[in-house]
């Protein structure tokens, strides 16, 4: 079967940094995308934007009146207090979506992004019962926990059954990639602390554990992620299928640390003792940013629009090694791989082009 032509998609979460690259890979390939979020305005052109609250099933099924999608991608999650919300909400938004596009007959497939929490448990029992082995593999049993990406999988494969579509999951790591508005993305969170301690002439401290500057670990390329889901949505092989989904390359962050410190001149410091996390040194930032923003005018001098302190301090203290097997997906025929010191490059060189982090 060859690949699927270009049609329509639609891309859920389109303002967050993996529905931001998505909806650039549609574009460029001659897809008719819609972007849905709840802004009136998308950063990425080509995009229709469709304004809705995932959580209010009239108003979507209003807003997604009519565009007949050929393709589904969902990207949006909504953080919540505890575990069993997340699964409240987060299987509703896709509930709800599937609702408003049921009428319209159209969807043929539908990608979902999760991440590797999959493996390692939910936020509120992170880490406290993995029971897999590193690296870690698609076809491991899900852990005994509530976990809102099982029931939002759950989800997927009813709406899938009920509507006649096929599916792909997608398990992404720590994600490295270029996106306005969104601060969950590692590579920017570190571009704005190395910049901070440049204009500071403090060290660069590496923030997380012991386990984690010395073992072995592998991040995604949001670029990479967007081929993926692309990839799995048009191609038979890629159908009814969950996937790991990284860079295919695997470092140590005591190796990567001082060479993302060179891009900055900046002096590296790796682990000491006990981890020394950002969340916790980063009083002044706010305060700081503004400043270095008005000295190299910058476009955004808003620093929690661009630094997520707590999630990177997440994914550098996690006291376990922490990587996935790609074979699945190679097997399957998708190739694509990134270096990871390159990716840092290139999203920073973005970065700076865009005039959000100072050259």
């Amino acid at each position: 079967m060859a690949a699927r032509s270009p049609g329509t998609a639609l891309v859920v979460g389109a303002t967050g940094i993996s529905g931001q690259t998505i909806c650039r890979r549609l574009v460029d390939a001659g897809w008719r995308t819609y972007g849905l979020s709840r802004k009136t305005e998308l950063p990425v052109d080509g995009v229709t934007p469709v304004t809705a609250d995932l959580l209010d099933a009239d108003a979507l099924r209003e807003a997604l009146r009519g565009t007949a999608p050929d393709l589904v991608f969902f990207t949006a999650w909504m953080m919540q207090d505890s575990e069993a919300e997340n699964i409240e909400v987060n299987t509703a938004t896709l509930r709800n979506t599937f609702d408003a596009l049921a009428p319209e007959n159209s969807v043929k497939h539908v990608a979902l992004m999760t991440g590797l929490k999959h493996y390692l448990g939910p936020f509120d029992a992170y880490g406290a019962a993995v029971t897999a082995e590193t690296p870690f593999h698609e076809s491991e049993e899900r852990l005994d926990t509530p976990n809102f990406y099982y029931a939002q999988e759950d989800e997927l494969f009813s709406g899938a059954e009920r509507l006649g579509f096929t599916w792909s999951v997608h398990r992404a790591h720590t994600i490295f990639g270029f996106a306005v508005g969104n601060a969950m993305n590692m590579a920017l969170t570190l571009s704005v602390y190395a910049t901070l301690c440049k204009e500071t002439g403090e060290p660069f401290v590496f923030p997380g554990s012991e386990t984690q500057w010395n073992g072995l670990t592998d991040v995604t390329d949001a670029d990479l992620l967007a081929e993926q889901m692309i990839w799995a949505a048009t191609n038979e092989n890629g159908a009814d299928e969950p996937f790991n989904v990284a860079n295919g390359d695997v470092f140590r962050w005591r190796w990567l640390w001082p060479r993302i410190a060179d891009h900055f001149g900046v002096e590296p410091v790796g682990f000491d003792t006990e981890p020394r996390p950002l969340a916790t040194r980063m009083d002044d930032a706010p305060d700081a940013w503004r400043r270095i923003a008005e000295k190299y005018d910058l476009v955004e001098s808003d620093v929690t629009r661009l630094a997520s302190w707590w999630h990177t301090d997440g994914d550098l203290g996690r006291d376990m090694e922490c990587l996935t097997d790609m074979t699945k997906s190679r097997k399957a025929g998708f190739l694509g791989f990134r270096s990871t010191s390159e990716s840092f490059a290139e999203n920073l060189a973005r970065y700076r082009d865009a005039r959000i982090i100072p050259r």
